[in-house]
């Protein structure tokens, strides 16, 4: 069935607007609820949200939801992604979600669900609930006498940031650094700053003060440039931007210069390499990762295997074929050694770790590959299939030959948001800007 709500990283949308409404939220507690009512045992849902205005109805709702069905609900509060993932399986909880429109302005908000086992549900499982969301959930709800109960655990934070601080290595320490943390006004705001003081860094916080509605605003891994001017303001040895539910991470070296993922994952991957904990013979990347990250692991006998754009799809392929590293050039990286998702904190300290292990500065570790040019731009669209239109198609199959096989072209609709994702990468700069470009003009006309 052609799904109406789970997009790439479950349900996303404006707030009090379909499908981000409290009647919605209620019918999705219901649904995943009854879908893992497995056993006789008293079950149980953690669930975890980011600091936007809207999350405290989602809340509400989801819990409604989950009691009326049977089950157990803790609240977890503000709380990144990868605690609600890494908490689901310590509670022995049968589910977990996370409230989150991650990089996304404060006006939208999402649902994000995790199996027992702490991992993202996959399609078949989103589809399954999808389809129980049409009835009124009748047939779904508990004896008055087998309702739920709800109950707010304290100190989640606290178990979130101890299981970080597990994954730096215990011979190192972060003395002697000083390291600029955009929290991003989201979930991070308060454990990533501790993290980094307790491990010995002297820390410099930017985007630590929520309000509701700031979450994401002119900062974050989407928006650095407050980081990177930081950072040099203050002669930081590095900065660290998070995103809104702290699943996403992005590094500047101390002359406010931007580490994207897919540098991370060849500067990571070449030091675990080296101390033979790299598993699989490569790293699991996307479609969206560059050329120049494919040919630095060539080099060094490792592939780079690409998946869908999604850190959920990085994930399922790091579990078929046994990768322990995988990640997004937006910043989603995973260690599956430590998490069994995207987790911005314990990247930034892996990061940290090859820094303090190298002695060398961020600048001399930040670009392990030179860049293959790539240019990406969005056209926003509302309803129908633009990719369908017979001018896109055939624009679409002329910039495929211009760029030849040295070249590549990912053009793609966005699955948390209503974008259609326009991406080219070649050698020859001028090129890549003229096929963008005019890809750009062909599929706003498609729009129109």
């Amino acid at each position: 069935m052609s799904r109406k709500f789970f997009g790439t990283d479950g349900i996303r949308g404006k707030a009090n607007v379909e499908p981000m409404t409290a009647d919605v939220a209620l019918r999705v507690g219901m649904a995943a609820g009854a879908y893992f009512h497995d056993g006789d045992h008293q079950h149980r849902v953690v669930i975890g949200k980011d600091t936007r205005l809207s999350c405290y109805m989602i809340e509400n709702a989801l819990a409604s939801g989950f009691v009326s069905v049977g089950m157990d609900v803790h609240l977890l509060g503000p709380i990144p992604t990868p605690g609600v993932a890494r908490l689901v399986r310590s509670m022995r909880a049968d589910l977990g979600v996370m409230i989150s429109a991650s990089h996304n302005p404060f006006h939208d908000n999402g649902i994000k669900l995790f199996g027992p086992d702490g991992y993202k549900l996959s399609d078949d499982a989103e589809t399954s609930i999808e389809a129980s969301l049409a009835g009124d959930g009748g047939d779904m709800r508990a004896e008055s006498s087998d309702l739920g109960r709800v109950r707010r655990l304290q100190g989640a934070i606290g178990r979130y940031s101890e299981f970080c601080k597990s994954s730096f290595p215990r011979r190192l320490r972060l003395d002697g650094l000083k390291i600029v943390i955009d929290g991003a006004n989201g979930a991070g705001y308060r454990v990533a700053p501790e993290v980094l003081w307790e491990l010995g860094a002297e820390v410099v916080p930017i985007g630590v003060n929520p309000n509701g509605t700031n979450i994401n605003r002119d900062c974050g891994s989407t928006a650095p440039s407050v980081m990177q001017e930081t950072v040099c303001a203050h002669g930081a040895d590095l900065g660290i931007a998070l995103d809104g539910d702290a699943d996403r991470v992005i590094v500047a070296d101390e002359k406010g210069e931007i580490v994207d993922g897919d540098q991370i994952m060849a500067l990571v991957g070449a030091w675990m390499l080296r101390k033979e904990k790299l598993q699989g013979g490569g790293i699991v990347g996307t479609v969206m990762s560059n050329l120049g990250l494919q040919r630095f692991l060539e080099g060094r006998g490792l592939i780079l295997e690409r998946t869908q754009v999604g850190d959920r799809y990085v994930v399922e392929r790091m579990r078929e074929k046994g990768y322990n590293m995988g990640g997004e050039q937006s910043g989603h990286i995973i260690y599956s050694d430590h998490s069994t998702t995207g987790d911005g904190l314990i990247a930034a300290l892996q990061v940290l770790a090859v820094l303090q292990d190298s002695e060398k500065r961020m600048s001399d570790l930040g670009r392990q590959f030179e860049t293959v040019p790539q240019l990406l731009k969005n056209v926003r669209f509302e309803g129908g299939q633009p990719l369908e239109d017979d001018s896109v198609k055939s624009a679409l199959a002329a910039a495929e030959d211009r760029l030849g096989p040295d070249g590549r072209l990912v053009v793609r609709e966005s699955g948390t948001e209503p974008l259609i994702r326009i991406m080219a990468e070649h050698a020859d700069s001028d090129l890549v800007n003229s096929i963008v470009d005019e890809l750009e003009v062909t599929i706003q006309r498609a729009v129109a």
